[in-house]
């Protein structure tokens, strides 16, 4: 399963593996450079599952809902984190509505709901909205120790 992922200078759909979107890569068409990730990504129960399996960096969750204002409220904090930490982190949005297997598979009950994963693992999990600094600050806790 991969995303697709639109190059700024050609607007070529490319391809790119979960593993792959926090890193830069290379548009299939012009050889443009193809950032890594910088907005939220809508995900489904496939995408999700490959997303937190694979990813070599942690992963930001936001389960939400349309209907949520204080969903609507947060999301340009998500938002505005996916793009500060692009190449550091990966953020995707689960809608509840869409997706309750996943809403329920982590016992999320009240939204928003904020979920951390490093290494495949879940690291942390808050409902309530929240600020981008302390999104960051979630992110940043949870990077791996690289060996020096």
């Amino acid at each position: 399963m991969a995303f697709i992922r639109a190059c700024k200078v050609c607007g070529q759909k490319n391809r790119v593996p979960g593993k792959h979107l926090a890193d830069t890569g290379g548009c299939g068409k012009c050889k443009s450079p193809l950032p890594p990730a910088d907005d939220p990504l809508a995900v489904d129960g496939e995408q999700f599952d490959e997303v937190v399996q694979t990813a070599r960096v942690p992963v930001l969750v936001d389960f939400w809902a349309e209907w949520c204002a204080p969903c609507r409220m947060a999301a340009p904090e998500v938002a505005r984190t996916a793009k500060e930490m692009a190449g550091r982190a990966v953020v995707v949005k689960v809608d509840t509505e869409r997706h309750p297997e996943l809403a329920a598979r982590y016992n999320v009950r009240g939204i928003p709901n904020f979920a951390v994963f490093s290494g495949g693992r879940l690291v942390f999990q808050q409902a309530g909205a929240v600020d981008h600094t302390q999104m960051e600050s979630w992110l940043k806790s949870a990077q791996p120790v690289s060996a020096a």
